[in-house]
């Protein structure tokens, strides 16, 4: 076996499997990435078990065919200090020598025939949904997701599918978002996909993709990739239940100025207070060593003053997230739930108690 490449090709391709790879334990077979080199294409891929990416290439020259795999972080480590130009990569007995000019390194393989299969397509359901608005939806709710929840199903997002609709949402138990797109599907259900997996197609995945599914596994289809994801198993909380079915006030906010105004207050402490004024809202730190206070005028059509203190945080992390120069928050009780919102998105935010 023997290919040629581009460093730069070559070295694209393994970051890119960076994220797939076990970690832990060197010794497994998984902490190495899996290249399969036929007559005019080059298969390479990685996985942990839990998730996995195929990559299909044709910007690799090859000499010879073959397979082997390779210790994906110590083989990265190696391109990574090569020049700029063309790398060789090839087999001798059981070893991977990487060369370049005078330069020359020896990894050692696993049997490429023991490599973890990649589970398939065949017999799994399709999901009818465009790319470009999932990728789009997903990153607004991804600050959301927790990342060590003891509820696994937590640590995911839920992808609702109704017959009109199909709602992503993420939760931390301190803020639920909910991004809702529009569409027609002839069959429901609820999955519950990883956080990890979920940054990873947002990386990925730009074009029109194919995606699949059964009770176990989310398998998603483009051009030159192929990823695989194990779902959480797991009962997502009844996020409905959490909206709450109505507000007291509303109140169309300008993104620019809140996002400054909250800014400075952060410059002190991440958890702020707003009170709301018929004609202005101040925002100020909770902090009780310094100070930070600034104040915004505005019509808020209130006619008594309400206060609302929260981390700051989860309403940038909404506010980061929506194309419009407006958008409305929603107001009961000091120590109610609010709801920040707009169209198709929502957060809702528990308030700090004081």
């Amino acid at each position: 076996m023997r290919i040629r490449a581009e460093k730069q090709i070559i070295e694209s391709i393994v970051i890119a499997l960076q994220p797939f790879l076990e970690k832990k334990d060197a010794s497994q077979i998984t902490s190495h990435i899996h290249f399969l080199i036929d007559s005019n294409m080059c298969i390479i891929k990685a996985t942990d078990n839990e998730i996995g990416l195929r990559i299909q290439t044709n910007n690799i020259e090859i000499d010879e065919e073959g397979s082997f795999t390779a210790n994906g972080k110590k083989l990265l480590d190696i391109i990574r200090i090569l020049k700029d130009g063309e790398i060789i990569l090839e087999l001798d007995n059981n070893h991977l020598i990487i060369k370049q000019r005078y330069s020359k390194f020896k990894l050692p393989i696993f049997d490429p025939k023991s490599y973890p299969d990649f589970p398939s397509i065949d017999s799994k359901a399709q999901i009818t949904l465009d790319s470009y608005s999932l990728i789009k939806n997903l990153k607004k709710i991804t600050p959301a997701i927790d990342t060590n929840n003891p509820k696994q199903e937590l640590n995911g997002a839920l992808i609702n599918i109704t017959s009109n609709s199909t709602d992503l949402v993420g939760t931390d138990t301190r803020r639920l978002a909910i991004a809702t797109i529009e569409n027609s599907s002839e069959s429901e259900l609820e999955l519950i996909l990883p956080k990890k997996a979920i940054m990873e197609i947002q990386k990925l995945f730009l074009d029109q993709i194919n995606i699949y599914y059964d009770k176990t596994t989310l398998i998603i289809e483009s051009n030159n990739y192929y990823f695989f994801t194990h779902l959480i198993d797991g009962k997502f909380p009844d996020y409905r239940r959490i909206v709450p079915s109505s507000v007291k006030y509303e109140i169309k906010l300008p993104k620019k100025e809140m996002i400054d105004s909250i800014k400075m207050i952060t410059t002190i402490s991440n958890e702020i207070r707003l009170t709301f004024q018929p004609n202005s809202i101040i925002f100020d730190s909770l902090s009780s060593d310094v100070e930070a206070k600034t104040e915004i005028e505005i019509d808020t059509g209130l006619n008594d003053r309400l206060e609302i203190s929260m981390n700051s945080r989860y309403i940038l992390d909404f506010i980061s997230h929506i194309e419009k120069d407006e958008f409305v928050i929603g107001l009961n009780d000091t120590t109610l739930p609010f709801i920040v919102k707009d169209n198709n998105f929502m957060t809702i935010i528990m308030p700090i108690v004081l």
